[in-house]
C-alpha cells in the first residue's frame, strides 16, 4: 500500500502543474485589465498604468508565471486585487462550507446509494422497478431545481428547516446541521442514483456466482452472505466509479451554494472572475484541484485495500 500511496503521490506534482498552468494561461487571455476592475469605469490611463505597475501586471508573462508559482511553492498564494486580502485567508474562510456541502452530499449518495442498491438486487419484480424509477427521477432532475423544490416544500412552506442554510459549526452545531440537510440532499441526490445503479448492477451479479451457491449449501446465513461477501465484492466497481462521482459533487456544489445561500468557494470564485480578482481565482481553482486529487488518493487506497491486483509490483 505504500508503493501505492507513494505512486499516487508522484502522479498528483504534474497534475497540479498542469492546472495551475492552464489556469494561470487562461486569466493572462481574458481581455481587460484588472486594474479596470478595481478602479471602476472613470478611470484614467495613468491610473490604471499606475496600479497595473503596482500589482505586476505590467511584467512578462513568464516573469509573472515564474514567481506566482514560487510563491505557490512557499504556500502564498497572492493577495486579492478587490479586497487586499491573502488569497489563503479568503480561501480558508470559505473552503470549510463546501466541505461540508461535499461531504454532506456523498455522505446522502453513499448511504442512501448503497441501501437502494442492494434493495433492488435481492428483491427483482416491483421493487427492483421502484428503485429504477426513483434513480431515474434523481438523475433527470437538476441539482438547483431540485434544491429549489426541497427549500420551497421543507423550509417556506413546513419551516422544518432554516431558509439560510449555513452555520459555521463552531458557532452552533446543531444549526451547522439542520442547515445542511437540504443542501446535502440536493447535492447528492444524482449522486445517491448513481451509486444505487451500480451497487443493484454490481450485486446482481455477485449474487449469481457459483461461489454464493456453495455458501448457501453449506449453512451460511443470508445477511452474512449478503453483506460480507457480495457487498464485499460488489464494492470494487462501485468505488472504482465514486472517484468521477465526487468531481461531480464538487462541481455541483458551486451550483447548490446559490440556491442555499452557502458561503462556499463557488460563490468566491463566481464573484472573483467577474471581478477579475485572478489571484482568488487562481488559488481557489489550485486549492479545489488539491482536493480532488486527495479524494482520488483517499479511493485508490481503498480501491486497493479491496482488490490487492491493482496495487504496484
Amino acid at each position: 500500500m505504500g508503493k501505492l500511496v507513494a505512486y499516487r503521490l508522484v502522479l498528483a506534482l504534474p497534475q497540479l502543474a498542469t492546472v495551475s498552468l492552464l489556469v494561470f494561461l487562461l486569466t493572462y487571455l481574458v481581455p481587460g485589465s484588472p486594474a479596470a476592475a478595481v478602479l471602476g469605469a472613470g478611470a484614467t490611463p495613468e491610473r490604471l498604468a499606475e496600479v497595473e505597475a503596482d500589482l505586476g501586471l505590467d511584467a512578462p508573462f513568464l516573469h509573472r508565471l515564474a514567481e506566482w508559482f514560487g510563491s505557490a511553492l512557499g504556500g502564498d498564494l497572492g493577495t486579492s486585487y478587490s479586497s487586499s486580502l491573502p488569497v489563503t485567508d479568503l480561501v480558508a474562510e470559505r473552503l470549510p462550507a463546501t466541505l461540508s456541502l461535499v461531504g454532506g452530499g456523498f455522505l446522502f449518495a453513499a448511504v442512501f446509494g448503497l441501501l437502494l442498491g442492494v434493495l433492488a438486487a435481492l428483491r427483482p419484480g416491483p421493487v427492483d422497478r421502484l428503485v429504477n424509477g426513483v434513480t431515474s427521477l434523481w438523475l433527470a432532475v437538476p441539482e438547483f431545481w431540485f434544491g429549489l423544490i426541497l427549500s420551497l416544500v421543507f423550509a417556506a412552506q413546513l419551516g422544518w428547516v432554516p431558509v439560510v442554510a449555513y452555520t459555521p459549526f463552531a458557532d452552533d452545531p446543531a444549526a451547522w446541521f439542520t442547515g445542511m440537510i437540504l443542501p446535502s440532499v440536493a447535492l447528492g441526490a444524482p449522486a445517491a442514483a448513481v451509486v444505487a445503479r451500480q451497487t443493484r448492477s454490481a450485486m446482481a451479479t455477485c449474487l449469481t456466482a457459483p461461489y454464493i451457491d456453495s455458501l448457501t449449501a453449506v449453512g451460511v446465513p443470508r445477511g452474512r452472505i449478503v453483506l460480507r461477501y457480495a457487498l464485499k465484492n460488489a464494492m470494487i466497481p462501485v468505488l472504482a466509479s465514486t472517484g468521477l462521482t465526487l468531481r461531480i459533487l464538487i462541481g455541483a456544489s458551486f451550483v447548490v451554494e446559490t440556491v442555499f445561500a452557502v458561503p462556499g468557494m463557488g460563490q468566491l470564485l463566481l464573484h472573483s472572475v467577474i471581478g477579475k480578482d485572478f489571484p482568488v481565482v487562481q488559488g481557489g481553482v489550485l486549492v479545489v484541484a488539491v482536493l480532488v486529487i486527495g479524494v482520488n488518493l483517499v479511493l485508490d487506497v481503498g480501491y486497493g485495500l479491496l482488490d490487492p491486483k491493482v496495487r504496484p509490483q
